[in-house]
């Protein structure tokens, strides 16, 4: 019997490492399908962490898009002069800013994530409602287990992130 548990566990670890990416491909596309038009795409990823990183700092948002330091730099500062961010002393560290969305910010992500979340709904249309009800369940199941900050870790750029914060 227990290897039976373990073949399911690995048939099921890897069904999450072919199909998640696949997902998480049309979810990007139809965010960025759906930003702003004066917006660049790695603007609008910045918004998007910031989004999920209260305070966040340049550092962070650097290593996430994977440029340097100055040129994130001058990508907050278009941000910033668009009125869709804000810069304020870090609470945590005063050498540091810490970066927030601004109401226009806000406004300027829930925009691309409704259009993002009808075309994700339309995609299940065709679902039945108990499949929906197993999509939702294993949904919340997975949100359960990688949600926790054990398993993902702290980004020491971002306050927030780190356990207790």
């Amino acid at each position: 019997m227990k290897s039976f548990a373990k073949e399911i566990n690995i048939t099921a670890a890897q069904q999450i490492l072919d199909v998640v990416p696949i997902i998480m491909r049309t979810i990007r596309a139809q965010m960025r399908l759906n930003r702003e038009a004066d917006l660049s795409v790695p603007q609008f990823r910045a918004l998007n962490f910031i989004r999920r990183h209260r305070d966040a700092s340049l550092s962070a948002i650097a290593d996430h898009l994977g440029l340097a330091l100055p040129s994130v730099s001058k990508l907050v500062d278009g941000l910033v002069a668009k009125g869709l961010v804000t810069r304020s002393d870090n609470r945590h560290d005063r050498r540091r800013l810490a970066l927030g969305l601004t109401p226009a910010g806000q406004a300027v992500l829930a925009s691309a994530r409704v259009a993002t979340l009808s075309y994700l709904a339309n995609a299940l249309a065709n679902l039945s409602p108990e499949e929906l009800r197993r999509i939702v369940t294993v949904m919340e199941t997975l949100k359960t287990i990688f949600g926790s900050s054990d398993l993902t870790g702290s980004d020491p750029h971002c306050p927030s992130s780190r356990p207790g914060s």
